[in-house]
């Protein structure tokens, strides 16, 4: 059983949800990024979704676009968020982490040099954009070959074929779009997530997170509610924006954030 897997049995053990921060790796500066992903856990954080900067972030929307060039001003790469996930695990060996991306950086360094090294970073997952579950079976072999779960992204568009082949090749978690857009667009409506999260689960076994459109306390309490995971990345991104220009104070503010998030989140189940 992967890490994920462990961590998402042990809160359904208790009765509780996920809470999954989103940030970008190297955003506004490489030397933030580690210690705001372990105040994070501090504060509540069950899985951390890091990204790795790509100069086309196409389902990103413009919060999470200028955090991508923020990072890659800095000179941040793949090899550099490898990096931050090793010293991330010399003092956290339990919290998961995902990488969030596209294919292209991958393809640069082989599927089994990236999954090789991956490995030994301690990264737990990935989810590749621009990879539908229709295509990929190479970085899916691999991938598995290492023990590294590969998560996919839902749509309110999904057919019921897309969501059955997904649930095949899927593993740790399902990431369910709850708005139609890029991230950080559109309005979230929590009664037809609720809908499609029953059509979803019904096909498919894995735990169900929901991101996009989640930008609040009420929002979060929401989206606890009905599925296993409340993922939360533009609304954090916008404040680490903010606060670019004072980056020794990132930690500490966006703990803070989150730490609301994971009260209204326990509050909800």
């Amino acid at each position: 059983m992967s890490r994920i897997s462990e961590r998402f049995a042990a809160l359904r053990a208790k009765g509780r949800k996920a809470l999954i921060p989103y940030i970008t790796a190297g955003d506004p500066k490489p030397e933030v990024t580690v210690t705001l992903m372990h105040a994070l856990v501090e504060v509540g954080a069950d899985l951390i979704e890091l990204g790795v900067p790509f100069s086309d972030p196409m389902a990103d929307g413009p919060v999470i676009q200028r955090a991508t060039e923020r990072a890659l001003a800095q000179g941040v790469r793949l090899r550099d968020v490898l990096a931050m996930v090793e010293s991330f695990r010399r003092s956290d060996p339990e919290t998961p982490v995902v990488l969030m991306g596209y294919l292209n950086p991958l393809e640069r360094v082989g599927y089994q040099a990236f999954a090789e090294h991956a490995r030994a970073a301690g990264v737990d997952g990935v989810l590749i954009v621009d990879v539908p579950p229709e295509e990929g079976d190479e970085l899916v072999e691999v991938l598995r070959a290492y023990g590294l779960d590969l998560v996919y992204l839902l749509a309110p568009t999904s057919t019921d074929e897309r969501i059955l082949r997904i649930g095949e090749r899927a593993s740790g978690f399902v990431y369910y779009v709850s708005v139609k857009g890029v991230t950080g667009a559109g309005h979230l409506d929590a009664a037809d997530v609720a809908a499609h999260l029953k059509r979803i689960k019904s096909m498919i076994a894995l735990p169900v997170g929901v991101g996009f459109g989640i930008k609040d306390t009420a929002t979060a309490a929401q989206i606890a509610s009905i599925a296993d995971a409340v993922i939360v990345g533009s609304a954090i991104v916008s404040r680490i924006e903010a606060l670019s220009q004072t980056p020794e104070r990132i930690p500490e503010e966006i703990a803070g954030f989150l730490k609301g998030l994971r009260t209204a989140i326990d509050g909800a189940e």
